[in-house]
């Protein structure tokens, strides 16, 4: 497969910096939910993601459970990077997630050191990277110590895994100690997604 991308793709994307970074995020991304797993036709989800990269979207949003089947999102994902997007990854923004059930037992989901580290490994092997631009810790784990989830971040950050750090489905009090603790191990905290739209506004406290 020969893709070359549109010269034009940059001159009708807005692009906003990433709150007190100097990473900017297109105005619109791609994520790759419920669409891009295996149950869906490969050839579909190919032009979908080579038409929104020539449109200017450059960030590609993941995570590891994302399908159906769990997984496969970045599988599809990764087969379109390794064979026709792989010359365009320093364009690209690529961010994924963990903490949501992924595999049998007690290091499958949530958020101790041993799942986040492991599960960043197992997605990079399915999307064929080196590293990723954004991990995000999925959501909050109510019976491990803040302390570790985020020194996994700081660690993963450290070891060249990721550029940068998030977390998803926090809250504000969440958020706020979670910030504190990355600041405090010499990581910032680059980004919180959540749900927030005129239906779903319980969130706006976080951003206040």
């Amino acid at each position: 497969m020969n893709y070359i991308a549109k010269t034009e793709r940059y001159e009708t994307m807005k692009y906003n910096r990433c709150g007190k970074s100097g990473l900017f995020l297109p105005a619109m991304s791609l994520g790759l939910w419920h669409n891009f797993g295996n149950t869906s036709d490969f050839t579909n989800c190919r032009e979908m993601l080579l038409e929104s990269f020539d449109r200017g979207i450059t960030h590609f949003d993941l995570a590891n459970n994302y399908g159906p089947e769990a997984g496969s999102a970045e599988e599809t994902f990764g087969r379109v990077i390794h064979q026709e997007l792989k010359a365009y990854r320093d364009e690209m923004i690529i961010s994924t997630k963990a903490g949501y059930y992924m595999w049998p037992g007690p290091y499958g989901e949530w958020g101790s050191k041993k799942n986040l580290v492991a599960s960043l490994d197992q997605s990079l092997k399915r999307m064929n990277l080196d590293y990723v631009d954004i991990y995000y810790h999925h959501r909050p784990d109510p019976d491990t110590p803040m302390e570790e989830t985020m020194d996994a971040l700081a660690g993963i950050v450290k070891n060249g895994k990721a550029l940068y750090v998030g977390i998803s489905n926090y809250n504000a009090e969440q958020t706020a100690e979670a910030v504190r603790i990355l600041e405090d191990m010499g990581i910032h905290c680059l980004i919180h997604q959540m749900q927030l739209s005129m239906i779903h506004r319980e969130n706006e406290a976080v951003l206040d």
